[in-house]
């Protein structure tokens, strides 16, 4: 199955997974969820949650029933759910001893690619800590036109930037149905078509925001980005538990491997930044798949920030890679030569040691 065999896994919870019809949280199901979560992470696997309910608790806690909500009203009550929310993940996990971190995400931190690798880097460096890092939309901050709205979309993107292999898409029924009447659903999704939006009913839950539009928007992201996406249903004990057990759900086939969907990101941008030129022992540490340090650059032209795209060339000026770069071109011009450990006391800050990381890069020849 594919859980089995993937290192990095997104779990996306919906709020009707979370609170009951009252708007009460779900304290026995939040339980069982983390032993799952706990039984995963033991085999080294990579966990992200992304989590809905902070409107839904912020409602809760001040004995609010509407139903349809202004987006300044929505944003008041996610402040204060947000509280209540990372409270509840915070003391399950800790009876688990299972540490956990809080990352907000914005529509413009996953759409910008400086903003996104920033993200990319957080969850990374909370994975070597061992810590299972918590998501939710910024929605204190984020206005109609720069806003998700969903997590569905929220979850895939996450997947997309953290290069994972699985997304578990948690709602209120066990997958794409052919037909409500029947309640039959479509086992594994190769291609999004006509065929398969013809299946979607345009229905919402007392508290989310999506629905299965919005998880069909999601796959399509997942299956551009080497990730496997299922929905299921996430209401049962134990969730994840049973997913494994009798796979009941709707698989969406990722069309390409996460590699080429890494690749295709980083080469489909129509021009570069900027150039680095490099000497003949960096290019040879690159055609080995190493990633490149500033000892083996030679010069730098343009004017680029951190995360830009920007082309690798050799000495003669031919095309070697293409990668986002972890430096502006003012420090790159500052460093370029040094070795990696000459990079505190030149900069005057502590950063990593890679220009472009071999993760970020796609070798052209």
């Amino acid at each position: 199955m594919h859980i089995d065999k993937a290192k990095i896994i997104v779990l996306k919870i919906g709020s009707s997974n979370l609170v009951d019809s009252r708007g009460k949280l779900r304290e026995k199901w939040l339980k069982s969820l983390v032993g799952d979560i706990k039984k995963l992470a033991s085999k080294n696997k990579n966990i992200v949650i992304v989590s809905s309910g902070a409107i839904a608790l912020g409602q809760s806690y001040l004995k609010i029933k509407q139903k349809k909500l202004k987006l300044e009203m929505s944003q008041a009550l996610a402040s204060i759910g947000q509280i209540h929310l990372t409270n509840v993940y915070r003391k399950m996990f800790e009876k688990s001893k299972v540490k956990i971190g809080q990352i907000l995400i914005s529509l413009d931190d996953t759409e910008q690619r400086r903003r996104a690798i920033n993200a990319k880097r957080t969850f990374e460096n909370l994975f070597k800590l061992r810590a299972i890092p918590i998501v939710n939309e910024n929605d204190t901050t984020a206005t109609s036109e720069i806003k998700y709205g969903d997590n569905d979309r929220l979850a895939a993107r996450v997947a997309q930037i953290i290069g994972a292999n699985v997304l578990i898409n948690f709602s209120d029924v066990d997958g794409l149905y052919k037909s409500s009447k029947e309640k039959k659903i479509v086992r594994e999704v190769q291609d999004i078509d006509e065929k398969i939006y013809s299946f979607v009913e345009k229905k919402k839950n007392s508290y989310g925001s999506g629905g299965m539009e919005t998880k069909l928007q999601a796959a399509k992201i997942c299956m551009n980005s080497g990730c496997y996406m299922a929905i299921a249903n996430g209401n049962h004990p134990s969730p994840i538990s049973k997913l494994i057990k009798d796979n009941i759900c709707t698989w969406f086939l990722p069309k390409v491997s996460t590699l080429h969907a890494r690749e295709k990101w980083i080469v489909s941008s129509i021009g570069s930044n900027g150039k680095i030129y490099i000497d003949d022992g960096a290019l040879k540490a690159l055609k080995n798949g190493k990633s490149l340090l500033p000892a083996g650059i030679i010069k730098v032209e343009g004017k680029f920030l951190k995360g830009d795209n920007i082309l690798i060339v050799d000495k003669d000026g031919k095309d070697c890679a293409r990668g986002l770069t972890s430096f502006s071109a003012e420090e790159i011009d500052k460093i370029k030569g040094l070795k990696s450990d000459q990079i505190e006391n030149i900069l005057g800050y502590s950063s990593k040691s890679e220009i472009v990381h071999k993760d970020d890069m796609v070798n052209l020849r």
